[in-house]
């Protein structure tokens, strides 16, 4: 996969940038300047970040797959340690669709009624594969989400979750935070 080279990525106008990040040079970024990145992230092919006014905040040791989409006029953060499987869709902005108004961002504000929420994505969180996180959701430290499920509301820490909605299944082990800490004083 190549990568855009390190002043390539200076010359995009991130907000912040930290060391050994990785983007790929098919991916496509938005309004660069409210988007921060910490260290050691990795954006892979076709995936697509637009920041609204909210901004993206993207941790350290963040992967975010494949044909990822992270869109939205509130702000999107992503912790320490997330990873995003290919396909996973983070939306922090979301039209009405009842029909009572307007939709798609060729109408002007007044004829449409768009919902503005920001999302939260703990740290050591996994989103499966073609997984949906709607705006105003909060995935506490640990959750991880099963391939194809739509998250339209708070996740608890340490939680399993699947399905359409997804759902609770069970409590996720938390060996990770023991790694974390041996990991970290590796280095």
């Amino acid at each position: 996969m190549p990568y855009l080279k390190r002043s390539e990525i200076e010359g995009l106008g991130f907000a912040k940038v930290g060391e050994n990040v990785l983007i790929s040079r098919k991916a496509s970024l938005y309004n660069c300047k409210e988007i921060s990145i910490g260290s050691n992230v990795r954006i892979d092919d076709f995936c697509v970040l637009s920041a609204g006014a909210g901004g993206i905040l993207i941790g350290s040791y963040v992967h975010v797959a494949v044909y990822s989409l992270i869109i939205g006029a509130s702000k999107i953060t992503l912790s320490d340690f997330c990873n995003l499987s290919s396909r996973t869709s983070i939306y922090s902005s979301s039209d009405d669709y009842s029909g009572a108004t307007m939709t798609n961002p060729m109408i002007p504000a007044q004829f449409k009624n768009v919902d503005h929420a920001d999302v939260y994505l703990g740290r050591h969180v996994i989103v499966g594969c073609g997984s949906i996180i709607l705006p105003g959701s909060i995935l506490g430290d640990g959750v991880a989400v099963g391939a194809l499920s739509l998250i339209n509301s708070n996740c608890k820490e340490f939680g399993i979750y699947a399905g359409i909605p997804a759902r609770f299944v069970k409590s996720r082990m938390q060996n990770l935070i023991a790694l974390e800490s041996r990991f970290k004083a590796s280095l």
